[in-house]
């Protein structure tokens, strides 16, 4: 088994991120040193997945923090909120950044009489904390994940919930990792994932590096693999879960889980409970980022379309809670009824 660099990690006093936009042909690290360059790593999609983002976010702000200029602790509180806002809103869709961001902030709220040298300590620490925990909490979801995966399953995943969409080991593949750790006869089915390509770029190169079975298919031959039997169960992650279950994922996730309920083949979640939105009562609140059309028009910087030509291009889809076997998260699966799972789940 081969080992590759993890998405994001501490380079000294800078925030090293690996640049998913050139994966698998390069591995390339952005070497960030102020905020605005997490934040544009996070908007271009260099760093991507909500966990991750989260992670990003986090360290976005112990970089900010570390830099603020402030003649007292009231200012620099002034400064570091102008600063939480900036980064929050860096990807709109995700509930994992936001929460991140309002958990560095607790920090600021929870210490009023402390002075600013302590505040930037204690935010520093608080996004290690961070990383560690969202590892330590991906081996949990995929230890109960494994539990619903059946003996030689063939599974089929979409986009990309591995260890380079979170802080590392992942979430939907890391649901896999753990079975496949349990029993080497299972078999991955990897959507491509258009029009970013992450099931074909990095899911396949996460599974191959593993040393995990794992065959490409095309987004759209999910229905006829389905319908000809080859597909036991599906998982992918989340970027958020209103309090109902129903979730926003990578855009063409709505189409694999009705076409999984049609074909009666188990449709799972995986995804930490920060990606549990509990303010939002169901999916048709949750935000939905309009991406570049060039990313539709062009493939590697390459045109493929007629010029001048609309593109629509939603970075994600919501898909409603009835089309769910199960949400996989670091304290148990999550069963129907979701509204009451969620919030057992969000107490536990």
């Amino acid at each position: 088994m081969q080992q590759w660099l993890p998405p994001i990690y501490r380079d000294g006093d800078a925030v090293a991120i690996l640049d998913q936009r050139v994966l698998p042909l390069q591995e390339k690290v952005l070497r960030c040193t102020a905020p605005a360059e997490v934040i544009k790593a996070i908007k271009t999609m260099a760093i991507r997945g909500a966990p991750a983002v989260g992670v990003a976010g986090a360290f976005a702000l112990a970089l900010g923090a570390r830099a603020i200029q402030a003649r007292d602790t009231k200012e620099f509180r002034r400064k570091f909120s102008q600063l939480c806002q900036k980064v929050k809103e860096a990807r709109p869709t995700g509930a994992n950044l936001g929460w991140a961001v309002e958990r560095v902030w607790s920090i600021v709220v929870e210490n009023p009489k402390a002075a600013t040298d302590d505040l930037k300590a204690l935010i520093d620490s608080e996004a290690d904390a961070i990383l560690a925990e969202d590892v330590e909490v991906n081996l949990r979801i995929g230890k109960w994940g494994r539990e619903v995966v059946p003996k030689g399953a063939r599974i089929l995943t979409y986009c990309n919930a591995g260890a380079l969409a979170t802080a590392d080991y992942g979430t939907a593949v890391g649901v896999i990792r753990a079975a496949f750790e349990a029993d080497p006869a299972i078999h991955v089915y990897s959507c491509e994932t258009r029009p970013f390509l992450q099931g074909a770029r990095l899911t396949v190169y996460e599974l191959k590096r593993a040393g995990i079975p794992v065959t490409l298919i095309t987004d759209n031959a999910v229905g006829s693999l389905m319908s000809q039997g080859k597909i036991d169960m599906a998982v992918v992650g989340a970027d958020r879960i209103a309090a109902n279950g129903d979730t926003a994922n990578k855009i063409g996730t709505y189409m694999v889980a009705v076409l999984a309920h049609t074909h009666e083949v188990p449709f799972y979640i995986a995804a930490p409970r920060s990606t549990i939105d509990p303010g939002l009562p169901d999916g048709s609140g949750i935000p939905i980022e309009q991406r570049d059309p060039r990313e539709v028009t062009h493939l590697f910087g390459r045109q493929v379309a007629p010029d001048g030509v609309a593109a629509l291009n939603p970075a994600f889809d919501v898909t409603p809670n009835k089309y769910l076997t199960g949400i996989i998260t670091e304290v148990g699966v999550l069963r129907k009824p979701f509204t009451k799972a969620i919030r057992k789940a969000l107490e536990a």
